[in-house]
């Protein structure tokens, strides 16, 4: 919806599975919806939805103010988006346009593109969709975003449809940063998964006898550590007190994973990697401090 009530139009460049999501979302709810992909064929189902498709990006750009872009990095975009503001037939292409990236790329990517997008007229507002696209538009949806916040407050009930938009600030750059973040939990957290899984696979224990067993250890991280606060706060102050897991006692069970490992034949980069932090850890002299410690050798030098 715009700020009137009336579903305003929207155009989705890049129809992978969350821009096909994204676009269903869209015209679900109403909006008004044009589409534009390097393969026209995946826009198919969103046209019998009610979508138009684009002949051109620049016709794609032309047919909303707001255009949301969901494609594989930044350069993609570049790729698309620069033959149309290089065309002497349409000069101010993005002129007054708000862009919304939702692809992945860097934090100084965002900036840069951020910079390319004012240069030319148009609003950029960085987003990232932490969820996948089959859950787009439900409950429990969410995308950060970064970016002038005039821009995004016009085009946050639209955004909503997508997910519950939660805004950073005006630093193009945090959204991505979050983004990348969350990620990098969220992507060490399946490498474990199927590290340990291959781990009692080769012990010759079926995968069924296990998975569904160690989920538990993931979603009972909260309960372990509590809702995030605390532990911030001890980050933040340099504090690790050593009364429950120490580092010590983690990097030797660490160590024992790597060993385990070499002896099934499984792949030892992950296990290494942290008994790595460990050892830092414990070199450093936090060996009596407890495994939050790890923070301190893991961190950026002040």
């Amino acid at each position: 919806m715009s700020r009137t009530g009336t579903p305003a139009p929207v155009t989705v460049i890049g129809l992978g599975p969350m821009g096909r999501a994204m676009g269903t979302t869209l015209i679900q709810a109403g909006h008004p919806v044009t589409v534009w992909n390097r393969t026209p064929g995946r826009a198919d189902d969103l046209i019998s939805a009610g979508a138009a498709l684009a002949p051109t990006p620049a016709d794609a750009i032309a047919a909303s103010g707001l255009t949301v872009i969901s494609l594989t990095d930044y350069q993609a975009m570049y790729d698309i988006l620069a033959p149309v503001v290089d065309d002497e037939r349409r000069p101010a292409a993005l002129g007054g346009k708000v862009l919304v990236n939702l692809s992945s790329d860097t934090p100084d990517a965002s900036r840069r593109a951020a910079a390319w997008a004012t240069e030319h007229g148009a609003s950029f507002i960085t987003g990232g969709v932490m969820v996948p696209a089959p859950a787009i538009g439900n409950r429990g949806a969410y995308a950060f975003y970064s970016g002038p916040k005039d821009a995004f407050d016009t085009h946050e009930p639209v955004l909503r449809v997508i997910g519950e938009p939660k805004y950073l600030g005006s630093d193009p750059g945090l959204a991505q940063l979050f983004y990348q973040a969350h990620l990098d939990v969220f992507l060490t957290a399946l490498s474990s998964l199927l590290h340990a899984t291959a781990l009692v696979t080769a012990a010759g224990v079926p995968a069924a006898d296990f998975l569904p067993g160690v989920l538990s250890t993931l979603t009972g991280i909260p309960a372990m550590i509590g809702d995030g606060a605390q532990l911030a706060q001890q980050l933040e102050a340099g504090e690790h007190p050593g009364d429950l897991s120490t580092a010590l006692m983690m990097g030797a069970t660490a160590d024992h994973i790597v060993r385990t490992s070499e002896t099934f034949g499984v792949d030892v980069a992950l296990p290494k990697a942290v008994k790595a932090h460990y050892d830092r850890a414990i070199a450093a002299g936090h060996a009596t401090k407890s495994w939050t410690a790890l923070y301190e050798v893991i961190k950026a030098d002040s």
